[in-house]
């Protein structure tokens, strides 16, 4: 089993590699049981987050982790990557504010990363 810290930190690089904006790492574990890290991104369009899902669940997957669900793949305006205790998040621009995940979990604690588009 990884390092789900660092499997999350996989996740965004794998994010920001296809140039995902704004990418956020938020630790959830002490506040809720459905997972322990929410890893959230916007992109700009439907190629763009087509390619998000195929890096993050390529750059996962070389590490030990696999997708176990996924959703929203047929609107393309939220997608949600299940992964256990690390689900990814990437939104379109307008679904991110409205959904405002940051917000809603606004107890969790934010993960620092060294690059941020």
């Amino acid at each position: 089993m990884p390092d789900l810290l660092q499997a999350a930190k996989t996740a965004a690089s794998a994010l920001d590699q296809k140039f995902g904006k704004n990418i956020v790492i938020l630790d959830i574990s002490t506040i809720s049981i459905i997972a322990d890290y929410f890893v959230i991104t916007e992109a700009g369009n439907p190629n763009q987050i087509n390619a998000m899902v195929s890096g993050v669940e390529e750059d996962l997957a070389k590490i030990g982790l696999s997708l176990r669900h996924i959703e929203g793949l047929q609107h393309g305006d939220w997608i949600l990557m299940d992964f256990g205790d690390i689900i990814v998040h990437i939104f379109n621009e307008e679904s991110r504010a409205f959904y405002d995940l940051e917000r809603t979990w606004r107890d969790a604690k934010i993960i620092d990363l060294p690059t941020n588009n």
